[in-house]
């Protein structure tokens, strides 16, 4: 741990590094464009003259294509990034979903934004566990939760930047900004380095082989706990605040609570926490202790949220802040699953656990969905929640501590 007054600006400057920096406006930009269609999806695809109908079921399927994106490329860049090293999946993805998102910005026709939707989700898939892989094996190892931190919560950023521009301008010129955002960021990389240890890794060693995360028993349980530590981010973003105005009907209150605004609030907390997360694997030295104080916060929160007996709507923004909060451990998770693999397949399983995880939601909220009516919005929401806390309790229980680990190994 770093005690010495004089040692504070060598560290600060070795932190704030050049690819420390880079990775978190590319992760800014990231979120930024990933959110976009999601705040833009309603009046981008009215304006193409869909009905209220259509503008629900053609935007689920352009949701779904975007997803896809980011499903089949959290594999395919992992495996470029393993095979042809981390810098060229930051210069790759990003110049993918920039072109992408410009191109959206002028589209008129539904199949055609599903396309490029699909694409920018392509691209996307690569940015944060790309830059989390990076990081993690180019700063000191003691260093390395001070890393995440920054490219998290200076990332996280990007969400309330894309509500904020959209409130500012249509949402064609909210995608030019994004796209534009990109290339300028695309430009700053040229002089970021590769990872020694990518570099240092010997010729005749396989890498990027995805299938072998499921060859060997051992290797597949640390791949899956790495993924079940961090359901409940996703339980919390992709249901309690996407859906914050069906959880405020059913607590039953009577000023108008916005889906838009929970989400807004849920991440100006991850920002907060992402940093706080950080910070807290630093001072006690531990990435499952953090973790698992930030889970049991998070729980605290769904309490709070399902049978906290909020009356009113300033309470539930609290409340969602808090669980923004809680969750903040978004990137910490990515380093710790960095740290729990070889240099032969690091980028592999960051950059798809990244991803999947995201896709998590394809799978909780068909459940909550389906659970919904006969139990109720709150009762559906408790019963996932207890299923994502008890697999992330039980992954974090048996995940090996990786704090201050030697990262020049080999699978």
């Amino acid at each position: 741990m770093i005690t010495s007054s004089s040692s504070q600006p060598s560290t600060l400057r070795t932190v704030l590094s050049l690819p420390v920096i880079v990775a978190a406006l590319g992760y800014f930009v990231d979120v930024y464009d990933l959110l976009l269609f999601n705040i833009v999806r309603v009046p981008s695809l009215r304006d193409m003259g869909l009905s209220e109908e259509e503008v629900s079921t053609v935007g689920a399927r352009v949701y779904n294509w975007q997803q896809a994106g980011l499903l089949l490329g959290g594999f395919a860049w992992g495996v470029w990034g393993d095979k042809m090293g981390r810098r060229s999946v930051l210069f790759g993805s990003i110049l993918m979903y920039s072109i992408a998102n410009i191109l959206c910005g002028f589209v008129k026709d539904p199949e055609v934004y599903a396309l490029l939707r699909f694409v920018a989700g392509l691209g996307l898939a690569g940015e944060l566990g790309a830059g989390i892989t990076l990081i993690a094996e180019i700063l000191p190892k003691e260093l390395r939760g001070y890393g995440a931190s920054v490219v998290a919560g200076v990332g996280l950023l990007g969400a309330i930047a894309a509500f904020f521009t959209v409130s500012l301008s249509d949402w064609r010129t909210a995608y030019w900004i994004g796209g534009g955002m990109g290339l300028v960021l695309l430009a700053m990389r040229v002089n970021v380095l590769e990872s020694i240890l990518f570099d240092r890794v010997e010729q005749g060693v396989k890498r990027g082989q995805w299938w072998t995360i499921f060859s060997k028993r051992s290797r597949l349980i640390r791949y899956l706990r790495c993924m079940g530590m961090a359901l409940p981010t996703y339980l919390v973003i992709g249901i309690y605040a996407t859906f914050g105005n069906e959880f405020a009907k059913a607590l039953g209150l009577t000023e108008e609570v916005q889906a838009g605004r929970t989400v807004l609030y849920t991440y100006i907390g991850v920002v907060l926490g992402d940093f706080f997360s950080g910070l807290l694997s630093q001072w006690l030295r531990s990435r499952r202790k953090a973790i698992g104080i930030m889970i049991a916060m998070t729980f605290v929160g769904c309490v709070w949220l399902l049978y906290g007996g909020i009356r009113s709507a300033s309470t539930l923004y609290a409340c969602y802040a808090w669980l923004g909060f809680s969750i903040g451990y978004i990137a910490m998770f990515l380093t710790t699953t960095a740290e729990q693999f070889g240099t032969n397949l690091r980028a592999t399983v960051t950059t798809s656990v990244a991803n999947n995880v995201r896709a998590t939601v394809l799978l909780t909220l068909p459940l909550y969905q389906y659970l919904k009516p006969d139990w109720g919005v709150i009762e559906a929401g408790a019963m996932v929640g207890v299923l994502c806390f008890a697999i992330a309790l039980f992954s974090l229980w048996y995940m090996e501590e990786t704090y201050g680990k030697e990262l020049d190994y080999v699978e």
